[in-house]
């Protein structure tokens, strides 16, 4: 194939999202008030979240700035940090609760793991760098290159933060991806043929411990973006795993490259209750290194979504939700306590 430019109206670099003000949308205290109403209301209903539907968390007026939000995601810049939630006013599971609540809003829940994750969590939980298991929300300290996680948006919700780093960043994918077809149309084009991922030891049990997916993706004039370049190159362990190509080697040594130059890029940090929600298939995400202080307790502590928005109506086959996978085996709420 050729590859051509695609979704130039999404296309963002540096300059273009400098001023935070443009993707932080700072909640009112009407707005905030509805939450807090929102709590009570599903609190008295269930105290199980796979409970908790869009229609069990009500928010009358920021329902409407929810759905603006996440046409967004899906046709504009492709992320966002919601800002104005108090953490010190509510729990862990009410924290929880909020998030998942607004996370109804926004789409359907995903499994994030063989365990059946649909509330996951970003922390330090023990796993070495060297395991050949370990998945980047499980790791602590270190820095995370640009990737993408799955299904159509991933969310974060900060409950607390370490001692220093931990800043998120997001790099706008679609840019990339025009950037290399005008520049190096040989290697966009060899993004487009199926690279092998590590299954990181997720895999139905007696299954192969890899698959393959594009990098790259065109689907009804849609760009639809794979990359998680640690996982690829990962994949190489495995002796019956396809055999990446030196082009494919290129390719991505270039969108790491691109990605981490800081062109198309913005750094953002989280107050414990911000929440990030970001189009995986436009927007690259990572995170620097940061540090704990388990003694004196600041032990960074993300919770995660993966969800399927309704803006989008169509997807390639390998994009849409897979029910006989295993990971919807179970439907769980990991209850990770960071400070354990």
């Amino acid at each position: 194939m050729t590859p051509r430019l695609l979704e130039t109206h999404c296309e963002w670099r540096a300059e273009d999202v400098a001023d935070p003000t443009a993707w932080t949308e700072m909640l009112t205290q009407a707005e905030c008030d509805e939450i807090a109403a929102a709590v009570e209301h599903a609190g008295a209903k269930s105290s199980d979240l796979l409970d908790i539907g869009a229609a069990d968390f009500p928010l009358p007026t920021l329902a409407a700035r929810l759905k603006r939000i996440e046409n967004e995601l899906i046709n504009g810049r492709g992320f966002v940090r919601i800002r104005g939630v108090k953490r010190d006013h509510y729990s862990n599971d009410e924290m929880c609760l909020i998030y998942w609540g607004i996370g109804m809003h926004l789409g359907k829940p995903w499994a994030q793991n063989k365990y059946g994750h649909l509330l996951g969590d970003v922390t330090d939980q023990g796993k070495a760098l060297d395991d050949p298991t370990a998945r980047g929300n499980e790791l602590g300290g270190i820095k995370l290159g640009y990737h993408c996680d799955g299904a159509d948006l991933v969310g974060l919700m900060c409950l607390a933060n370490g001692v220093s780093g931990g800043l998120s960043g997001v790099a706008n994918s679609v840019a990339l991806h025009n950037d290399l077809v005008r520049e190096r149309p040989d290697l966009a084009a060899e993004m487009y043929l199926p690279q092998p991922y590590d299954f990181r030891g997720e895999q139905k049990p007696g299954t192969k411990g890899w698959y393959t997916v594009p990098v790259f993706t065109e689907w009804n004039d849609r760009l639809f973006v794979r990359a998680i370049p640690q996982y690829i190159r990962a994949s190489q362990r495995i002796p019956d795993a396809p055999r990446l190509t030196d082009k494919a080697r290129e390719a991505l040594t270039w969108i790491e490259d691109a990605a981490e130059s800081g062109r198309y890029s913005v750094i953002m940090g989280f107050e414990p209750g911000d929440m990030q929600f970001v189009n995986n298939f436009h927007v690259l995400h990572g995170r620097t290194e940061y540090q704990d202080d388990r003694a004196a307790g600041k032990i960074r502590h993300l919770k995660r979504l993966w969800l399927e928005t309704e803006v989008l109506s169509d997807r390639p086959p390998y994009f849409r939700r897979n029910i006989d996978t295993h990971w919807n085996d179970k439907r769980v709420i990991s209850r990770l306590d960071a400070a354990e």
